[in-house]
């Protein structure tokens, strides 16, 4: 098995500085094979996962690849999220790679919700497109990004604001109180047992967009009163965001997923914990990233930008991206040069246990093939 090197990356920010205790922004871990300055590289950054010690980049790296695992001064920060701050120092990490890490190619890593980030990252960089939120300062950082050479998607989601909507519980009456609910609407109560109908499928999925739209029209208006006041912006919860009708139906959209489950356990019992997408958020936030009006985190307008050659890779078994999802993210891609891929595996490829193997083998043929 080849050795593998693993370098610690920590660099600046073009828009906030060093943290006194004496962290860096933007960090992250390179894997390289031992003794050896890989020609191509990949870099993988999530919108507030840690990627630094990505599943796949010791695979890759012993393969002859380099690997940036990459984190924003988002990483496990996600009630602040800015898209064109974190597309900023994305670039400070793809630069590096270039100047420093000596790389010829970048291949753009988008792995789960990174699928839809490290898109907009090529999108912005191919045709400047991103613009500040809600009177926001304009980031001159993502006017000149480098771009990446191919592009793939791991398991990737849609997009932020799709996502959020699809699991979002719409039962919920009031969005200040965890226990509201609308029994009409509720897919965990004794009027509403699954499976579900296709006419409560459908009234469901119209309050679940509803419900997204109320919370922006709350955000744009609680932006207005704040102006002239002593607060730019405020923070704010979000209850119960693990109910998509998918998670507990599994004849909705069949697949190999496991019934009635979610990346927390059972959904019934995670929709109803403290732990989930969208929590906690700034107004601002919310309209970056989940507002299905105003977030630019959508993947498809930014796919239909990416022309050099795409892989997408999804797993048959992912408990929460369905066959839909993948097929949607190779039909937005604008590349002449693109495949459709599946592993028989859950969302982090960890069963079977040489999924990840094989996986590794998979994406890196497929960027041997593409690459000198």
């Amino acid at each position: 098995m080849q050795e593998i090197t693993r370098e610690f990356v920590g660099l600046a920010s073009p828009l906030v500085g060093r943290a006194g205790a004496g962290g860096h922004p933007c960090q992250g871990i390179y894997h390289r094979p031992k003794g050896h300055r890989p020609t191509t590289a990949f870099i993988a950054t999530h919108y507030n996962v840690d990627f630094s010690e990505h599943y796949l980049a010791s695979y890759l790296a012993e393969r002859g690849y380099g690997f940036l695992g990459w984190n924003t001064r988002f990483r496990g920060n996600e009630p602040y999220f800015l898209l064109d701050h974190a597309l900023a120092e994305i670039g400070v990490g793809v630069r590096w790679l270039k100047e420093v890490a000596g790389v010829e190619r970048v291949v753009l890593l988008g792995n789960s919700g990174g699928g839809s980030l490290m898109a907009a990252y090529q999108s912005q960089a191919v045709e400047p497109n991103v613009l500040p939120t809600a009177g926001a300062r304009p980031v001159e950082a993502i006017q000149h990004l480098d771009e990446g050479d191919l592009f793939v998607a791991l398991a990737a989601h849609s997009g932020r604001p799709e996502v959020l909507t699809n699991w979002m519980d719409p039962s919920v009456t009031d969005e200040t109180d965890a226990l509201s609910v609308d029994p009409d609407l509720d897919p965990f109560g004794p009027r509403n047992p699954a499976p579900y109908d296709e006419e409560f499928q459908r009234r469901y999925r119209a309050a679940q967009r509803a419900r997204n739209e109320r919370i922006t029209d709350w955000a744009l208006e609680r932006l207005d009163a704040l102006r002239g006041t002593r607060a730019r912006d405020q923070l704010f919860q979000l209850h119960r965001t693990w109910a998509d009708l998918r998670m507990i139906d599994p004849a909705i959209e069949p697949s190999d997923r496991r019934p009635n489950w979610c990346y927390l356990g059972e959904p019934a019992r995670a929709n109803y914990g403290m732990f989930g997408i969208g929590t906690l958020s700034t107004l601002r936030t919310w309209l970056s990233m989940w507002s299905l009006r105003t977030s630019q985190c959508i993947a498809a307008p930014h796919l239909a930008r990416i022309t050099v050659p795409s892989l997408v890779v999804h797993a048959t078994a992912d408990a929460c991206v369905y066959d839909s999802d993948a097929d949607a993210l190779f039909r937005h891609l604008a590349a002449p040069d693109k495949r459709l891929e599946t592993v028989k595996s859950d969302h982090y490829l960890q069963e079977p246990d040489d999924t990840r193997s094989l996986a590794a083998d998979l994406v890196a043929n497929w960027v041997a093939q593409r690459t000198p």
